[in-house]
């Protein structure tokens, strides 16, 4: 399904009979309602980011559940669309902590490339109606993904935004990767812990720490 290194590690999800009742479900979604991402980004994470490339792990929540925006990223929202209010708030504090201005398009895609998980709880939902697919499965399958991350020998920094984030703290039990916690970006609580958290710099320290190439945050470079 993937068409790399995690088809292999999530076999045993794919192959199990309740993911398969799961899925099919979602693909009854897909034909009676309009649901975001596009189907065929529903795993772009995972895509991008293969399993043994995985440095930093940012966990979000479900996808944008407007027209155009999710593709599969947490906090990412498609070339062209709107800057979202807690990706605004993301590049801000980028500005803050490394002196990253910021940058016009959403597409996160370059941070993907480099090891960045930017992996949603859940990974689909019904226009317009957020948390929709909320219980519905996909956190089952997404929270063995964190388990099978916090089983990697490599370091590996997870980034927990807000309450719902926080909660998958306990699934990372291996001392060798590093926990960054604090507020959400949202408007809602960004200025509660958010800015200031400092989440960028405190990652690629600890990448090079561990001597593990840091993570080039300047989504400028994407384009050079």
């Amino acid at each position: 399904m993937i068409n790399n290194d995690w088809d292999e590690v999530l076999k045993v999800v794919f192959a199990g009979e309740g993911f398969k009742r799961f899925y099919r479900i979602i693909e009854q979604e897909y034909k009676t309602k309009t649901i975001y991402p596009p189907k065929n980004y529903i795993f772009n994470a995972l895509k991008l980011t293969p399993y043994k490339d995985v440095k930093v792990v940012i966990v979000g929540q479900d996808p944008y559940h407007g027209e155009g925006e999710a593709h599969g990223l947490s906090f990412s929202v498609q070339k062209g669309i709107k800057l979202p209010p807690s990706l605004k708030n993301i590049y801000k504090e980028l500005e803050s902590d490394l002196g990253i201005p910021p940058f016009p398009e959403g597409d996160l895609t370059y941070w993907a490339k480099q090891g960045v998980l930017l992996l949603n709880a859940v990974l689909t939902v019904i226009k317009d109606t957020p948390a929709s697919h909320k219980n519905l499965g996909w956190e089952r399958l997404t929270d063995y993904i964190i388990k099978t991350l916090n089983k990697k020998e490599t370091p590996v920094v997870f980034i927990l935004w807000g309450n719902f984030a926080k909660a998958k703290k306990e699934l990372i039990t291996n001392p060798k990767h590093l926990v960054i916690t604090s507020a959400h970006p949202s408007p809602f609580s960004a200025n509660y812990g958010f800015f200031g958290s400092k989440p960028f710099s405190k990652t690629n320290e600890f990448l090079k720490r561990n001597h593990l190439t840091p993570i080039d945050w300047d989504l400028r470079n994407h384009v050079k």
